[in-house]
């Protein structure tokens, strides 16, 4: 497999856009901290990964479209779809005088994932019919299916091709990258934008308190005292685009084309179905899915250069993942690779978890950089194997970004600085 990655768009508590989030990734220490909720009220107080932007400067800092307008009202997670997806398109195209995405005549599709979908608006809607059923607004649940968020940012990008949502917890969007691929490889489409997002709503948030898997401060995953997650909101999307498609646009000049920023080579699904929301404490299905993802990149354990770890900060998954990394790098003449968690800089994105984490990946892999794993002072010593406490700076050829959900869908993905020798 050997699909080219050659635009990106990403918007978290990190970062707005790739610009602000490059940045974060060389000086970590002038991110914001993670904060209590300020997009609604909740009577919790922990800390939560907003974007800083409300739903009107998120509506108002979009270009306008002639043709289409988003409804009113529109969910917070489409909104944070379209601009993650606007910058990926623009970023791989050119734009036009009106801010938008000159896209190429040839149909461009888009995968998506998400798990909260427009439930912001559902509960606003709940909350008016508990009050007066008669007089609750049924535009408010319009959007309440994960596809909604997909169909408004196919229509507000003009994207004509296929549009798919996939919806499997915290792997969603790495698995709607890992079919994208797939699609490409089997010459179904040439290009395609595949990632994911999920906005914060009182669902969610209340969710993961019932589980008591909430820290009351900020997370520190794989730390002896981690005590559970933060969550957060966000969305990224990749220009996934075959490499006969990017030599035809060489050479016929129809459409601009830069270096990529690397390819996506290998990546598996995998469901050990151990448990509704927790992983196996050995790492079955963590182990499967990475094992099966380097297989498919044709590659051996030992050239994996760097671990973007799932890494939520929870005493079962930080458990159940380094046993699995452990397991699967224990013969490696090098030991295991370096290894941290990106959670911290942005909380728990839920759906759009993996993309946003494929884009942090590309970036450290383009800048050279394996980003520390912050808040930790001390590493569990029950664990096999400990983070990166510091941050390194190394060439990197691979990266093995891990993704997983409730339920046991674990996805591992792996990107590559270098083209390999089969052709999608």
């Amino acid at each position: 497999m050997n699909i080219a990655i050659t635009g990106i768009g990403i918007i978290s508590h990190a970062g707005i856009n790739i610009e602000t989030t490059r940045s974060v990734l060389h000086c970590h220490d002038s991110l914001p901290p993670l904060n209590p909720p300020t997009l609604f009220k909740t009577s919790l107080n922990v800390p939560v990964g907003e974007v800083p932007l409300n739903n009107e400067e998120l509506r108002r800092t979009l270009p306008p479209r002639s043709d289409f307008t988003l409804p009113i009202p529109c969910s917070r997670t489409a909104l944070l779809g379209i601009h993650a997806a606007l910058q990926a398109l623009t970023d791989a195209f050119t734009t036009n005088e009106k801010g938008l995405p000159s896209l190429p005549q040839i149909p461009i599709g888009i995968i998506s994932g998400s798990t909260v979908g427009g439930m912001d608006l559902s509960e606003q809607f709940y909350s008016k019919f508990m009050e007066a059923p008669s007089a609750a607004d049924l535009n408010l649940i319009r959007g309440h299916d994960c596809a909604d968020s997909t169909q408004l940012i196919a229509r507000y990008c003009g994207l004509t091709g296929l549009t798919s949502t996939l919806s499997t917890a915290c792997s969603s969007s790495a698995n709607a990258i890992l079919l994208a691929a797939r699609l490409i490889e089997q010459g179904q489409a040439d290009i395609l934008l595949a990632g994911g997002c999920d906005a914060l709503c009182r669902f969610t948030l209340n969710g993961f308190a019932s589980l008591k898997l909430l820290d009351p401060a900020p997370c520190r995953p794989f730390a002896a005292d981690r005590a559970g997650l933060n969550l957060g909101e966000g969305a990224a999307y990749l220009v996934l685009q075959s490499t006969r498609s990017i030599e035809s646009a060489l050479r016929k000049d129809i459409f601009p084309v830069h270096s990529p920023y690397g390819y996506f080579i290998g990546g598996a699904n995998r469901n050990d179905a151990f448990h509704q929301t927790a992983s196996s404490e050995e790492g079955t299905g963590p182990l499967m899915a990475m094992t099966e993802a380097i297989q498919m990149a044709k590659l051996t354990p030992d050239k994996i250069d760097y671990i973007n770890a799932h890494g939520t900060g929870t005493r079962n998954n930080d458990m159940s993942e380094s046993n699995a990394i452990a397991s699967l790098f224990s013969k490696n003449s090098q030991g295991i690779p370096p290894f941290s968690s990106t959670k911290p800089l942005t909380g728990h994105t839920l759906g759009a978890a993996g993309a946003i984490e494929a884009v942090l990946s590309l970036l450290m892999m383009q800048e050279g950089i394996l980003f520390p794993n912050l808040n930790m002072t001390t590493p569990d010593p029950l664990l096999p194997a400990a983070p990166l406490k510091i941050k390194s700076t190394l060439p990197i050829t691979h990266i093995l970004s891990n993704s997983f959900g409730f339920g046991g869908n674990d996805t591992s993905l792996i990107f590559s600085s270098n083209s390999s020798h089969d052709t999608a």
